[in-house]
């Protein structure tokens, strides 16, 4: 076939349409790359429930042990099973899976050993232009003696490593309402639970990759409506969603209502902190919520603020020594899970949480939530520039307000803030806002609004 491999090699990950943009012919090649780029002489291996992910994945494996890479393939899995393998075998990985995208895509998620992210300026580039290269010329000889391709299952001692994290031998008999939306939750949420006095009330636990039910992204409100109506149903204390690599997760409270992805990150912040003797560095992206660097500092903690984006968080998390950091998409990242994000490890906080004490979920986060955002507003626009110098140019000069280009333009003053950031792929510019009432935030947001769509 054909490899338009700048269609498909993205900042962070490989992903496309299977078969028109990639199969398993370029996937072999992709492996035979990844394991040069890297220098490994080992890989780890793994793969989501996606129809595709199987072949894919052992395409991949053949492309490495050609080039006299051993493979471990560990199979089924989520990715942040694989970042653990990664981390716990101390070898390179590579995850496939397409997260949340529809049926038809597959993708490829790559790390050096102990989860160091790959991407666009740490392997990816050179990854892409080596497939591009064996796409045309062929593939690479084979070396004298090839590598090995072997299976080792990680799950069990996934979920316990994860368990080792938190304290959870003490808390209330909880029942709690899970939707894995036919994702890899429903594989790695009945062994990480196991032996925890809950009531486990599963939705969407079956393994299908075409997503029959709702699309596998519960940060769209859409994708929750049946898990909040099932938590009132059932008089359930929460519920929790998992996206289709069950790497994000999302939080209802009793009411089915939704608890922001920035008060998690407040309260796993204030959790970890107390784990570290009050002591510690933790990360939050320039959009969540000033909750988070609020109960940081209350609770002794020092917060840094970084651009939008898991490389960054990582990057900051590696540079600091940060022991936690949290961002606005429900991606939870732990310096104890080697800098790389968990979303079941973050459930398993609040359930340690919301059970070693009495009161209910809504009451319990309702003390990191000072503040009313605005969700990410998405407007069209000809010249991304062009309005956020018109948004400077309203703003700046105020000797109440600061601005900082950090990411895009944030404007802030005592009691609200908003933030507007370029998309780097669409012509589009994004806008979050925040203020301590209703009232302001709908001021705030309405008059940045009004200058962007101007």
């Amino acid at each position: 076939m054909a490899a338009d491999l700048s269609q498909i090699v993205k900042a962070y990950d490989v992903r496309g349409v299977v078969p028109d943009q990639w199969d398993e012919t370029l996937a072999e090649l992709f492996g035979a790359a990844f394991v040069q780029v890297t220098a490994a002489d080992a890989i780890v291996i793994g793969h989501d429930m996606r129809p595709s992910s199987p072949g894919l994945s052992r395409a991949f494996a053949r492309g490495a042990a050609a080039r006299g890479v051993d493979v471990t393939e560990i199979g089924l899995c989520s990715t942040d099973q694989l970042y653990y393998a990664s981390g716990a075998l101390g070898l390179p990985g590579a995850m496939f899976t397409a997260s949340h995208n529809p049926a038809q895509y597959n993708g490829i998620k790559m790390c050096r050993a102990g989860a160091a992210p790959v991407g666009q300026d740490t392997g990816l580039a050179e990854i892409r232009e080596l497939a591009e290269r064996w796409s045309e010329s062929g593939a690479p000889e084979p070396a004298a003696t090839p590598g090995t391709i072997t299976r080792h299952d990680t799950l069990e001692d996934y979920a316990a490593y994860l368990r080792s994290l938190v304290d959870l031998t003490s808390i209330r008999p909880l029942k709690v309402v899970v939707d894995a939306g036919n994702g890899m939750g429903g594989h790695t949420v009945p062994t990480v639970f196991a032996g925890l006095p809950l009531t486990l009330v599963p939705m969407y636990f079956e393994l299908d990759g075409t997503f029959p039910n709702h699309e596998a992204n519960p940060l769209d409100p859409a994708n929750i409506v049946d898990l909040q109506k099932r938590v009132r149903e059932e008089g359930a204390d929460l519920g929790i969603a998992f996206d289709g690599d069950a790497d994000r997760c999302f939080v209802v409270d009793e009411s089915g209502d939704p608890v922001s992805p920035s008060v998690i990150t407040a309260l796993v912040a204030e959790r970890e902190l107390a784990r570290n003797g009050g002591k510690g560095t933790i990360i939050h992206n320039l959009i969540t919520s000033r909750s988070v660097p609020e109960v940081v500092r209350e609770n002794g903690g020092a917060p840094v603020r970084t651009r939008v984006g898991h490389s960054f968080i990582k990057a900051e998390m590696a540079k600091t020594g940060a022991i936690f950091g949290g961002e606005h998409s429900a991606h939870y990242y732990f310096k104890d899970f080697w800098n790389a994000d968990t979303g079941m490890l973050a459930a398993l906080h609040v359930l340690a949480a919301l059970g070693g004490q009495d009161g209910p979920l809504s009451a319990l986060v309702s003390r990191y939530d000072g503040y009313v955002g605005s969700g990410e507003i998405n407007s069209t626009v000809g010249d991304q520039a062009s309005r956020i110098a018109a948004i400077r140019a309203a703003y700046e000069g105020r000797d109440d307000i600061t601005l900082d280009d950090l990411d895009g333009l944030t404007v802030s003053a005592a009691d609200w803030w908003f933030n507007v950031r370029p998309s780097n792929t669409e012509p589009l510019l994004r806008l979050n806002a925040e203020a301590r009432d209703e009232a302001t935030m709908t001021k705030v947001r309405d008059e940045a609004l009004a200058i962007i769509r101007g």
